[in-house]
């Protein structure tokens, strides 16, 4: 096994951030030689980004954190097609205000996470809009088009996966790979890039833009990936019975942030504090051995440096102050309480049928319509889709704290 020396891949390797790269050694080489910029591509698809995209936003911190530059390319030009890795159907096509009011909202989300300005490990944000725009396609064909073969190109699991499944895959999105390839190739020579990042599911596109330097401009570039995560229990990372969990205030407020994080399964607590905080790692191993209830203050200690690094120290305290008062309050105020089989909650139970069995409302229908009018909520946070569940994860001491308008509230305790 390669014995690492730079910073950034130590710490990427003892925290558990790399599934893939391309040649470990020589990039380790040429990190322990100085400062490299290396980026991230995200597509403007909405106006925040949420918890899903944390593990690439957290490598681009260490990044810096380790003496580099991170560049944050946003996706203006790519966003118009959308990127058909892993999915079954089209991304809807945006048009260009909707594009630029993302761009806008995205920006928010990076001041957080990282340090801009002109210094040599200053991040730096690049639209590829500003190439892809211009291009003229019979031109654009002609010098890069030769480089791609169907044959490779239909061998891809994003591209093979799709067509396995009879979907539909349009010309529009069979040329995203070849644009993102162009993107790396155009951040090589213009803005230093040696090192291109993302999820496990962008490894073919990364790989494709390696190639597309080696035989164009004989350069040496390199790829990385991280994990595609998902629960303990095989839910997606970021998806609560209130939606996705967004790293804009707008979208989703610090208080709800820091409850999604207050309320993961124990089981999935050491890994998260490995990836999603900047404690030391002794410090993660001492909270990874905590027990039975014990892991409650592991979880808190979770929540408060998540909550931090999203939004702040003092929205994190105060997120924090409002958890305690709410659950001590509630349960010193003798609120009405009913039980429920652990087992059926940890199973994913509907928060329509939770607001039926506490009372709240008359019927589902009743329930479906409370939640469309904003006017449930689950441990605090509005609930935001009707078919939304409850699970293990949202227990808090083993209790569901659920409301529904401004002041019914009916506490859930799992019990067996």
């Amino acid at each position: 096994m390669t014995t690492l020396q730079s910073a950034f891949l130590k710490t990427l390797t003892e925290r558990g951030f790399i599934h893939q790269c391309t040649d470990l050694a020589a990039l380790d080489e040429r990190l322990s030689a100085g400062c490299i910029p290396a980026y991230v591509g995200f597509d403007a698809t909405a106006d925040s980004l949420h918890t899903g995209h944390l593990l690439p936003i957290m490598t681009l911190r260490w990044l810096q954190k380790t003496g580099h530059r991170p560049v944050i390319l946003i996706g203006g030009g790519t966003t118009q097609i959308g990127d058909p890795s892993f999915r079954d159907t089209s991304r809807p096509l945006l048009d260009d205000g909707q594009i630029a009011k993302n761009i806008a909202g995205l920006k928010t989300v990076f001041s957080r996470y990282m340090t801009f300005g002109d210094g040599p490990t200053d991040a730096v944000m690049v639209d590829n809009a500003d190439w892809l725009d211009p291009l003229r396609y019979l031109p654009f064909l002609r010098d890069f088009g030769t480089h791609f073969t169907i044959n490779r190109m239909l061998s891809f699991d994003s591209v093979r996966q799709r067509l396995e499944r009879e979907q539909p895959l349009t010309l529009l999105e069979f040329n995203y790979m070849v644009l993102q390839a162009f993107d790396f190739l155009e951040l090589s020579r213009h803005h230093g890039c040696l090192l291109q990042m993302g999820g496990s599911d962008q490894w073919g596109n990364i790989v494709n833009g390696i190639e597309l330097a080696r035989r164009i401009d004989q350069r040496q570039l390199f790829g990385l990936t991280t994990p595609l995560l998902t629960t303990s229990s095989g839910a997606k990372m970021g998806k609560t019975a209130s939606g996705a969990v967004w790293l804009n205030a707008e979208r989703l407020g610090p208080y709800e942030f820091w409850q999604f994080w207050r309320n993961v399964e124990d089981d999935d607590v050491p890994r998260f504090l490995r990836l999603f905080t900047e404690l030391p790692l002794d410090e993660v191993q001492r909270l990874s051995r905590l027990q039975g209830s014990e892991i409650n203050a592991a979880k808190e200690v979770l929540a408060n440096e998540a909550t931090r690094l999203a939004h702040g120290e003092e929205a994190s305290r105060n997120a924090a102050g409002t958890a305690k008062q709410a659950f001590e309050g509630a349960n010193a105020a003798g609120l009405p309480t009913i039980t429920l089989p652990e087992a059926e909650i940890a199973a994913g139970v509907e928060v329509a049928r939770l607001l039926v069995l506490a009372g709240l409302t008359a019927s589902k229908g009743e329930a479906r319509r409370l939640i469309l009018n904003d006017g449930a909520r689950l441990n605090g946070a509005t609930v935001k889709e009707v078919d939304a569940r409850a699970t293990s994860s949202d227990l808090s001491e083993g209790v569901l704290m659920l409301t529904a308008g401004r002041k019914r509230h009916v506490l859930i305790r799992a019990e067996g």
